[in-house]
């Protein structure tokens, strides 16, 4: 009877949905009528040895006989210092302490790597002759890294029907949704770039791109909003929250707002990068060359004291300390600004190379 916690976990780790179907492909390798399942709808706290002890009291209510504890189980993790808050197997011992008060047996997981010589897995502690054989194994890291590179997972790692399972979720980076982040002054060339920018995408194809521009959003989305600091910040958080659930399901968010404020940038980059990478574009036409274009008159207007709060006028403007690209229109043409941004794009592995 095998009892797997599907709960919440911390951020990063595998969804419990997707654990689910690995566990039932998992399943599937057993002699029928010789396992079943049985789900733990229960949230993770990270409190180390404690929750081990925890968890092992739950597992013996629910009827079982032995727990499997991991190397740092329920671990939270290193500090702000790379340090890490418990020892490896300080769960393990603790749980040890306390099993036969407990009345369930714990199953000590140690840290397996492959033999390739002998084609099976063994405890890195108990392999008497290292020297002498191939040891392989792959970290939770180097994992992620494969899985968002597309690369091969070999077959002893794991049963190839759970690899499936696992690039579902994680696909290779050139098919996973990201948002590219235009940002500048009123008429610096973003929503003009970004619509080539759009078109190019969408001839390549293989995502959907949707196109958030500052005026679209404002007359759609935020109408009633008016330009103080606080209705600011909410626009570009709406437009925030909109890009990060087009990025969570694999299309692609092209925004072109001006999102003066570094504060909001930064919220809405934190928002995305739960789902998918971030790109922030500074369209870095001056005030000067902004103003001189003025194709909508609202420079004017703002010199005249008809507009408040005007960015980059009566309002200030946080340029971007560093951002993804920072591109300049003035003698460039809007095409090579768009091309950019592919080539961006194509060095990061979001796109793949024409």
């Amino acid at each position: 009877w095998i009892h797997p916690v599907v709960g919440l976990t911390k951020p990063g780790d595998v969804d419990h949905f997707t654990r689910v179907r690995c566990y039932e492909a998992v399943l599937d390798k057993y002699p029928q009528a010789t396992t079943s399942m049985s789900l733990l709808n229960l949230a993770m706290r990270m409190a180390g040895p404690r929750e081990a002890v925890w968890h092992g009291l739950i597992r013996k209510n629910h009827g079982c006989t032995h727990f499997i504890v991991g190397r740092d189980h329920a671990g939270p993790g290193s500090n702000s210092q790379g340090e890490d808050f418990y020892g490896a197997y300080d769960a393990q011992d603790m749980f040890r302490e306390h099993q036969e008060e407990m009345g369930i047996e714990m199953v000590d997981f140690k840290h397996m790597v492959w033999v390739a010589e002998r084609a099976q897995y063994e405890a890195i502690d108990e392999i008497e002759d290292k020297d002498n054989v191939t040891i392989l194994n792959i970290s939770g890291t180097e994992l992620r890294r494969r899985l968002s590179e597309g690369l091969e997972i070999p077959e002893w790692f794991s049963f190839p029907e759970v690899v499936k399972e696992l690039r579902r979720t994680k696909p290779p980076r050139s098919k996973q949704g990201f948002t590219v982040f235009f940002t500048g002054f009123s008429g610096s060339g973003k929503s003009t770039i970004a619509n080539a920018l759009m078109v190019k995408l969408m001839e390549m194809g293989g995502r959907p791109v949707t196109l958030l521009d500052g005026d679209i959003v404002r007359k759609n989305l935020s109408s009633e909003l008016g330009f103080s600091k606080e209705h600011r910040d909410l626009n570009i958080r709406r437009i925030g929250y909109v890009a990060s659930e087009i990025t969570k399901n694999g299309g692609i968010a092209i925004c072109a707002p001006i999102a003066p404020y570094a504060t909001t940038r930064r919220a809405v980059r934190e928002d995305v990068e739960s789902f998918g990478a971030f790109l922030e574009i500074h369209v870095a036409t001056s005030i000067e060359e902004c103003e001189k274009r003025d194709r909508k008159g609202l420079y004017k207007l703002a010199r005249e004291g008809k507009i408040k709060e005007f960015t980059g006028i009566s309002d200030p403007y946080d340029v971007p300390e560093n951002p993804e690209l920072s591109v300049e229109t003035l003698n460039v043409d809007v095409d090579t600004c768009a091309h950019q941004v592919l080539l961006k794009l194509e060095s990061m592995g979001l796109i793949a190379a024409e």
